[in-house]
């Protein structure tokens, strides 16, 4: 089953949203307990035990895990395990973006089939959507996705997010229009986008656009959900909402992060 129909099947069971496994220091003190590895499979793992039957996708943030060495690299390695367990997809949010060999590492090491596989990773094509082939060539192969950053929510992307390229296409527009060909192409709707949910207006064509959508900027960086119906109302694609710290700073109680997510539901 490809990845955007396992998607598809896993949101229509438990709801459109993704929650973000974001363990920095500040949710550790949240969390009471202190930063360190212990602290990050804590907040992690307990993030996940407390939801994993619940939410449709979780996001881990690799940065927050990589700090700590390959101790914390183990501590990813459990946790997406246990997203797997517990029913859910997976999405590592790792941003890689690079050409030729080093790409199909990077692909080999979260597409593939090794410990730190998941269902899919953000991607930024900034080298050129093209470099990206490895990545979503072997994405397809293996019923996985990738997510390419389109719009993302940070104000200061829209300098070269809403620029030109040569050829005179704005280039977000232009990285939607290569990810809606290359899943014309193979049928399988495996490359995402990345688009922020934080814009009063997204300035992105989606009407045709049939993948899945990946929004961040939900909750501490003002967007809501109310808001993600609205910009993305025009669009046929599989929009999933994506909250960490709106969800996560209700922890360690499992009740707490239960209610949390509820809540964002409506």
């Amino acid at each position: 089953m490809s990845y955007y129909a396992r998607l598809s099947t896993v949101v229509a069971a438990r709801g459109a949203l993704c929650v973000g496994v974001d363990p920095h220091g500040a949710v550790m003190e949240r969390w009471g307990v202190t930063p360190g590895v212990a602290g990050l499979e804590r907040v992690a793992l307990g993030l996940v035990e407390a939801l994993g039957d619940r939410v449709a996708v979780f996001k881990p943030q690799s940065a927050f895990f990589e700090r700590w060495g390959s101790a914390g690299i183990a501590v990813l390695e459990r946790c997406l395990g246990m997203i797997r367990q517990a029913g859910a997809l997976s999405i590592l949010d790792v941003k890689r973006g690079d050409i030729g060999s080093t790409m199909t590492a990077y692909a080999e090491a979260y597409l593939g089939d090794g410990p730190l596989r998941a269902d899919a990773i953000t991607v930024s094509p900034y080298l050129g959507f093209q470099s990206l082939a490895p990545a979503y060539e072997l994405a397809e192969a293996g019923d996985r996705g990738i997510y390419v950053l389109a719009r993302t929510s940070n104000p200061e992307g829209s300098e070269l997010q809403l620029g030109r390229t040569v050829a005179g296409d704005q280039i977000a527009q232009s990285i939607v229009d290569q990810a809606e060909a290359r899943n014309r192409l193979s049928g399988q709707n495996a490359v995402g986008l990345v688009v922020g949910g934080t814009h009063d207006d997204l300035g992105l064509n989606l009407a045709s656009y049939r993948g899945s959508i990946l929004v961040p900027g939900v909750g501490a960086q003002g967007g809501t959900i109310g808001g993600v119906r609205r910009l993305f109302a025009e669009t046929p694609a599989l929009v999933l909402p994506s909250v960490s710290r709106e969800v996560l700073y209700a922890g360690p109680d499992p009740a707490n992060l239960v209610a949390a997510v509820s809540a964002l539901r409506g």
